[in-house]
């Protein structure tokens, strides 16, 4: 493997990394918002998740 393949694959992890994170967020702050959001129950958004 040269050194340009693996500035090739570093980058691609990297990528591929910032997507996972891009998404993970994306995804945890959209449950939030179900789980708190206007149209949850009362004693859901008194819940420890919603404070």
């Amino acid at each position: 493997m040269t050194r340009r393949d693996s500035l090739v694959t570093g980058a691609v992890l990297l990528i591929c990394a910032g997507i996972l994170v891009l998404f993970t967020d994306v995804d945890g702050k959209a449950v939030r918002w179900l789980t708190c959001g206007p149209l949850a129950r009362q004693v859901e958004r008194d819940s420890e998740l919603c404070r």
